[in-house]
């Protein structure tokens, strides 16, 4: 069970470290108590699954990376390792600072994601790519030591989001609807506690409030205030879950000074009130 008496933890990288990587293999799974109680990490985290299977909740939801998958997580998701059963991975942690600015975008773009399959081909080549930076990783005593480091892990990045990008959009140029949704996208990320009218993010992207929904329609298939709702809603179950906060307290933390209103509104969506949301999900 969470422990209600603390904020969410996040678990972070020493300050002098920006890129960590290694291959996990079962008998090397040691001290699992932090990853498997509910966290954030202050990294990027993307996983190559060589063998056996790695189950985990990711707000709320099992996920399971099998072998010959990719998978990636954006350090803004709760989450929480569930089980190993005969796992071997490699995965590489990377912070903002050490990232390309054109590949953060990307990343935070990709949020939220699935395990990705491999073909044949991709997984060895990615696989070939992950040992070598680890490799590199572990001379550092080499000249250049941090630019080798660096470029390498972005060489792997960029191989690991060409195929998450193929697979999102298999053309090569993306739609306008598609710009449009991804901007509203990273938009929503950064202002869902301030700003809850479409119209005000169609202002931020200097388009017309019925164009913003056209696009977000055509992309997802829900319009934008449904868009708006969920993420205000997945966050608010994040805290009553994974907090000791009180409903108003969270309502005010996602932005709402009537907390009645906020209370209709997350009962609207999910079909439960808060408290039995928490209540539900502690039993």
């Amino acid at each position: 069970m969470p422990k209600h008496n603390k904020p969410i933890p996040v678990i972070g990288l020493p300050p002098d470290i920006g890129i960590m990587l290694f291959k996990t293999t079962a008998s090397s799974l040691r001290g699992l108590e932090d990853v498997q109680q509910s966290h954030r990490d202050s990294w990027h985290l993307l996983t190559l699954q060589l063998k056996g299977a790695t189950t985990m909740e990711v707000d709320f939801q099992k996920v399971v990376i099998k072998p010959s998958s990719v998978f990636y997580m954006h350090p803004n998701q709760v989450h929480r390792v569930i089980s190993f059963k005969d796992a071997v991975f490699y995965s590489l942690i990377i912070d903002n600072k050490s990232l390309k600015p054109e590949y953060l975008k990307l990343l935070e773009d990709l949020t939220p994601v699935q395990p990705l399959p491999l073909n044949k081909e991709t997984f060895t080549i990615l696989s070939e790519i992950a040992a070598v930076c680890i490799k590199l990783y572990e001379r550092k005593d080499v000249k250049l030591y941090a630019s080798l480091l660096k470029d390498s892990c972005h060489t792997y990045i960029a191989a690991i989001l060409s195929q998450y990008l193929a697979q999102a959009n298999p053309t090569d140029t993306p739609s306008r609807f598609d710009i449009i949704s991804k901007s509203f996208k990273s938009a929503l990320e950064e202002h869902f506690t301030t700003i809850k009218s479409p119209k005000e993010y169609a202002q931020k992207l200097n388009i017309s409030t019925p164009y913003l929904n056209e696009c977000v329609k055509h992309t997802t298939g829900r319009s934008v205030s449904y868009q708006i709702q969920q993420r205000i809603i997945l966050e608010a179950e994040r805290l009553l879950y994974h907090s000791n906060k009180s409903v108003k307290e969270i309502a005010y933390a996602l932005g709402y000074d009537d907390h009645s209103y906020f209370t209709r509104l997350f009962t609207k969506v999910t079909g439960i009130t808060p408290l039995e949301f928490r209540s539900k999900n502690l039993e």
